[in-house]
Protein backbone atom coordinates (compact mmCIF):
# COMPACT_ATOMS: atom_id res chain seq x y z
CA UNK A 1 0.00 0.00 0.00
CA UNK A 2 2.35 2.76 -1.27
CA UNK A 3 1.53 6.02 1.46
CA UNK A 4 -0.32 8.85 -0.83
CA UNK A 5 1.43 11.54 1.81
CA UNK A 6 1.07 14.91 0.70
CA UNK A 7 2.78 17.93 2.22
CA UNK A 8 0.63 20.21 4.69
CA UNK A 9 1.55 24.10 4.77
CA UNK A 10 3.58 24.27 7.53
CA UNK A 11 5.98 21.33 5.30
CA UNK A 12 5.70 23.52 2.99
CA UNK A 13 7.32 26.25 4.70
CA UNK A 14 9.86 24.01 5.83
CA UNK A 15 10.91 22.57 2.63
CA UNK A 16 10.68 25.95 0.90
CA UNK A 17 13.20 27.59 3.00
CA UNK A 18 15.56 24.76 1.46
CA UNK A 19 15.14 25.88 -1.92
CA UNK A 20 18.06 27.93 -3.74
CA UNK A 21 20.26 26.29 -1.24
CA UNK A 22 20.43 23.31 -3.26
CA UNK A 23 18.56 21.42 -5.87
CA UNK A 24 15.23 19.78 -5.07
CA UNK A 25 14.51 16.93 -7.20
CA UNK A 26 10.90 15.28 -6.69
CA UNK A 27 10.97 11.65 -8.10
CA UNK A 28 7.84 9.98 -8.80
CA UNK A 29 5.65 7.45 -11.04
CA UNK A 30 2.82 4.89 -11.10
CA UNK A 31 3.38 1.99 -9.18
CA UNK A 32 5.28 -0.73 -10.51
CA UNK A 33 7.69 1.46 -12.32
CA UNK A 34 10.97 1.50 -10.90
CA UNK A 35 11.39 4.84 -8.22
CA UNK A 36 13.21 2.42 -6.13
CA UNK A 37 15.64 1.06 -8.42
CA UNK A 38 16.18 5.16 -9.71
CA UNK A 39 16.51 6.57 -6.28
CA UNK A 40 19.12 3.55 -5.30
CA UNK A 41 21.03 4.42 -8.68
CA UNK A 42 21.01 7.91 -7.57
CA UNK A 43 22.13 7.59 -4.07
CA UNK A 44 24.99 5.39 -5.09
CA UNK A 45 26.00 8.42 -7.44
CA UNK A 46 26.01 10.60 -4.01
CA UNK A 47 22.45 12.25 -4.30
CA UNK A 48 20.29 12.51 -0.73
CA UNK A 49 17.40 10.45 -0.93
CA UNK A 50 14.34 11.14 1.09
CA UNK A 51 11.87 8.42 0.41
CA UNK A 52 8.24 9.18 1.88
CA UNK A 53 7.08 5.76 0.56
CA UNK A 54 9.93 3.99 2.82
CA UNK A 55 9.41 6.27 6.10
CA UNK A 56 5.52 4.83 6.10
CA UNK A 57 6.59 1.38 5.32
CA UNK A 58 9.01 2.09 8.90
CA UNK A 59 6.22 4.02 10.88
CA UNK A 60 3.74 1.08 10.08
CA UNK A 61 6.40 -1.82 10.78
CA UNK A 62 6.66 -3.66 14.14
CA UNK A 63 7.32 -0.89 16.54
CA UNK A 64 6.96 1.98 14.07
CA UNK A 65 5.47 4.93 15.45
CA UNK A 66 2.07 5.05 13.96
CA UNK A 67 1.36 0.98 15.39
CA UNK A 68 -0.48 2.17 18.81
CA UNK A 69 -2.33 5.30 17.23
CA UNK A 70 -3.12 2.99 14.58
CA UNK A 71 -4.69 0.38 16.51
CA UNK A 72 -6.49 2.53 18.96
CA UNK A 73 -8.32 3.95 16.10
CA UNK A 74 -9.03 1.11 13.73
CA UNK A 75 -8.57 -1.78 16.37
CA UNK A 76 -6.00 -4.61 17.06
CA UNK A 77 -7.46 -7.07 13.74
CA UNK A 78 -5.79 -3.94 11.46
CA UNK A 79 -2.35 -5.35 13.03
CA UNK A 80 -0.44 -8.34 11.84
CA UNK A 81 0.83 -11.00 14.50
CA UNK A 82 3.86 -9.47 13.76
CA UNK A 83 2.90 -5.99 15.18
CA UNK A 84 2.98 -4.05 11.53
CA UNK A 85 0.25 -2.61 10.21
CA UNK A 86 -1.93 -5.24 8.16
CA UNK A 87 -1.61 -3.33 5.01
CA UNK A 88 -4.00 -5.64 3.09
CA UNK A 89 -6.74 -5.19 5.30
CA UNK A 90 -6.52 -1.36 5.43
CA UNK A 91 -5.65 -1.24 1.97
CA UNK A 92 -9.49 -2.71 1.52
CA UNK A 93 -10.99 -0.15 4.05
CA UNK A 94 -9.46 3.13 3.01
CA UNK A 95 -10.79 2.11 -1.12
CA UNK A 96 -14.03 1.63 0.37
CA UNK A 97 -14.22 3.96 2.94
CA UNK A 98 -12.84 7.91 2.57
CA UNK A 99 -13.50 8.63 6.17
CA UNK A 100 -11.08 6.13 7.55
CA UNK A 101 -8.72 7.03 4.43
CA UNK A 102 -8.55 10.51 6.09
CA UNK A 103 -7.95 8.97 9.98
CA UNK A 104 -5.10 6.94 8.74
CA UNK A 105 -3.76 10.06 6.86
CA UNK A 106 -4.07 12.12 10.13
CA UNK A 107 -2.29 9.57 11.95
CA UNK A 108 0.61 8.76 9.26
CA UNK A 109 1.22 12.35 7.77
CA UNK A 110 2.65 14.22 10.79
CA UNK A 111 4.78 11.40 11.00
CA UNK A 112 5.77 10.99 7.94
CA UNK A 113 6.49 15.35 7.87
CA UNK A 114 8.63 15.10 10.64
CA UNK A 115 10.81 12.33 9.56
CA UNK A 116 11.05 13.79 6.02
CA UNK A 117 11.93 17.22 7.42
CA UNK A 118 14.45 15.47 9.89
CA UNK A 119 15.87 13.63 6.77
CA UNK A 120 16.68 16.41 4.26
CA UNK A 121 18.24 18.62 6.82
CA UNK A 122 20.51 15.59 8.09
CA UNK A 123 21.63 15.41 4.08
CA UNK A 124 22.17 18.87 3.70
CA UNK A 125 24.65 19.01 6.98
CA UNK A 126 26.16 16.03 5.07
CA UNK A 127 26.89 18.18 2.11
CA UNK A 128 24.55 16.35 -0.02
CA UNK A 129 24.68 17.72 -3.69
CA UNK A 130 21.25 17.43 -4.07
CA UNK A 131 18.31 16.16 -2.46
CA UNK A 132 15.90 13.67 -4.32
CA UNK A 133 12.02 13.27 -2.30
CA UNK A 134 10.82 10.11 -3.73
CA UNK A 135 6.61 10.22 -3.62
CA UNK A 136 4.88 8.32 -5.03
CA UNK A 137 2.02 10.49 -5.13
CA UNK A 138 3.47 13.48 -5.56
CA UNK A 139 1.63 15.11 -8.61
CA UNK A 140 -1.33 13.61 -7.06
CA UNK A 141 -1.03 16.07 -3.91
CA UNK A 142 -0.82 19.33 -6.16
CA UNK A 143 1.29 20.85 -2.89
CA UNK A 144 4.93 19.38 -3.79
CA UNK A 145 5.60 20.69 -7.33
CA UNK A 146 6.17 24.35 -6.08
CA UNK A 147 8.98 23.37 -4.07
CA UNK A 148 10.77 21.71 -6.57
CA UNK A 149 13.19 22.78 -9.39
CA UNK A 150 12.81 19.29 -10.77
CA UNK A 151 10.37 17.21 -11.65
CA UNK A 152 11.41 13.25 -13.08
CA UNK A 153 9.35 10.77 -13.54
CA UNK A 154 9.63 6.97 -14.08
CA UNK A 155 8.12 5.37 -16.20
CA UNK A 156 6.85 2.24 -18.31
CA UNK A 157 3.67 0.42 -19.82
CA UNK A 158 0.93 -0.06 -17.67
CA UNK A 159 0.76 -3.61 -18.40
CA UNK A 160 4.92 -4.00 -17.22
CA UNK A 161 3.92 -2.07 -13.86
CA UNK A 162 0.74 -4.54 -13.44
CA UNK A 163 2.96 -7.60 -13.92
CA UNK A 164 5.81 -6.00 -11.68
CA UNK A 165 3.26 -5.40 -8.75
CA UNK A 166 1.61 -9.11 -9.16
CA UNK A 167 4.92 -10.54 -8.65
CA UNK A 168 6.60 -8.26 -6.29
CA UNK A 169 3.71 -7.76 -3.97
CA UNK A 170 1.64 -10.80 -4.67
CA UNK A 171 -1.33 -8.74 -5.52
CA UNK A 172 -4.02 -10.55 -7.58
CA UNK A 173 -4.54 -8.44 -11.52
CA UNK A 174 -7.71 -6.67 -10.25
CA UNK A 175 -6.26 -5.02 -6.93
CA UNK A 176 -3.52 -3.69 -9.05
CA UNK A 177 -5.72 -2.01 -11.54
CA UNK A 178 -7.89 -0.58 -9.01
CA UNK A 179 -4.53 1.31 -7.46
CA UNK A 180 -3.26 2.68 -10.97
CA UNK A 181 -7.12 3.68 -11.68
CA UNK A 182 -6.84 6.02 -8.18
CA UNK A 183 -3.44 6.98 -9.38
CA UNK A 184 -3.11 10.36 -11.87
CA UNK A 185 -3.22 8.63 -15.15
CA UNK A 186 0.51 7.95 -16.97
CA UNK A 187 -0.30 10.53 -19.76
CA UNK A 188 -0.73 13.75 -17.56
CA UNK A 189 2.10 12.35 -15.12
CA UNK A 190 4.26 12.26 -18.72
CA UNK A 191 2.88 15.77 -19.31
CA UNK A 192 4.25 17.51 -16.24
CA UNK A 193 7.80 15.94 -16.14
CA UNK A 194 10.84 17.81 -16.34
CA UNK A 195 12.73 14.87 -17.20
CA UNK A 196 11.34 11.04 -18.32
CA UNK A 197 13.30 8.26 -17.33
CA UNK A 198 12.43 4.61 -19.21
CA UNK A 199 11.91 1.91 -17.15
CA UNK A 200 11.48 -0.91 -19.54
CA UNK A 201 15.01 -2.08 -20.84
CA UNK A 202 18.30 -3.67 -19.34
CA UNK A 203 20.01 -2.51 -15.59
CA UNK A 204 22.88 -0.92 -17.76
CA UNK A 205 19.97 1.02 -19.52
CA UNK A 206 18.52 2.39 -16.51
CA UNK A 207 21.81 3.37 -14.86
CA UNK A 208 23.03 5.01 -18.44
CA UNK A 209 19.57 7.08 -17.89
CA UNK A 210 20.35 8.21 -14.15
CA UNK A 211 23.94 8.73 -14.75
CA UNK A 212 22.82 11.39 -17.20
CA UNK A 213 20.36 12.69 -14.85
CA UNK A 214 22.82 13.17 -12.09
CA UNK A 215 25.30 14.87 -14.56
CA UNK A 216 21.97 17.55 -15.43
CA UNK A 217 21.22 18.29 -12.12
CA UNK A 218 24.99 18.32 -10.81
CA UNK A 219 25.23 21.29 -14.03
CA UNK A 220 22.23 23.07 -12.87
CA UNK A 221 24.03 23.67 -8.97
CA UNK A 222 26.83 24.70 -10.93
CA UNK A 223 25.18 27.45 -13.39
CA UNK A 224 23.59 28.20 -10.36
CA UNK A 225 26.38 29.06 -8.24
CA UNK A 226 28.35 30.73 -11.24
CA UNK A 227 25.56 33.39 -11.83
CA UNK A 228 24.95 34.01 -8.18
Amino acid sequence: MATDYTNTPAEQASLGALKGRLPLVGLTGGIGSGKTAVSDELAKLGAGIVDTDLIAHQITAPGGAAIPLIQKQFGAEFIDPSGALDRSKMRSLVFADPQARKSLEEITHPLIRHETNKQAQKLIEEKAPYLVFVVPLLIESGNWRPLLDYLVVVDCPEETQIERVMHRSKLPRNEVEAILKAQTSRAERLALADLVIENQGTLNQLKAEVLSLHQKILQIQKDRSSSS
